[in-house]
């Protein structure tokens, strides 16, 4: 078959065609049904199968992540637990509103008992935090140094909070040896008082 006789072809009438020109016509609307079905179906499939793959890995990772968490499950409520029952130890040592006073005579007592000469102990005003209050307490005291390290320690061997601050130890020729300390102790607040954030 020629060029010349392509003119020639009776476009109804296809089946009389010589069998090379039927062949490429079928191998052209063949061609063109495939890339229509890509264009209008398989190539938004594949965007999506894309998509898919995507969301599949991220998802992946969050059952991986969830997944070690859920193994260690037990772990993290055993933790929680002794967290729980830690901070019920320290509260514990905070004391409550009635218990405060106690206290401050414990720790005037026990700078007695180490045989310091009080010249100064003043409680201040509350300062209210989260969940307990801060009650700072200014104290002078003169005696010598093992006095003051029997007092710090007696101190910090209560069964309560109590830290110290701002140590000022000064010496005058007269009357020996004179320290400033700021004792703080602190007060779990009830819940119906408002501490500050």
């Amino acid at each position: 078959m020629d060029l010349s006789q392509l003119n020639e072809l009776d476009l109804s009438n296809i089946a009389n065609w010589p069998l090379p020109a039927r062949v490429v016509v079928i191998a052209i609307i063949f061609a063109a049904v495939l890339g229509l079905g890509y264009w209008l179906d398989i190539k938004d499939q594949g965007l999506r199968l894309e998509k898919a793959e995507t969301q599949e890995g991220e998802l992946r990772q969050t059952f991986e992540a969830k997944a070690r968490k859920a193994a260690n499950l037990q772990a993290y409520e055993q933790q929680l637990a002794e967290m729980k029952e830690t901070f019920g130890a320290m509260l514990r040592q905070l004391p409550n509103r009635t218990e405060v006073a106690e206290l401050l005579v414990d720790i005037s007592q026990t700078g007695l008992a180490s045989g310091l000469e009080f010249e100064l102990f003043k409680p201040q005003t509350e300062l209210p935090k989260e969940f307990y209050a801060e009650l700072p307490i200014s104290i002078r005291v003169k005696g010598d140094y093992h006095e003051f390290g029997n007092f710090i320690s007696g101190v910090a061997a209560l069964p309560r909070i109590v830290t110290i601050h701002d140590v000022n130890i000064t010496r005058d020729k007269e009357s020996g040896l004179t320290m400033d300390i700021l004792a703080k102790t602190y007060r779990y607040m009830d819940e119906g008082e408002g501490g500050t954030q």
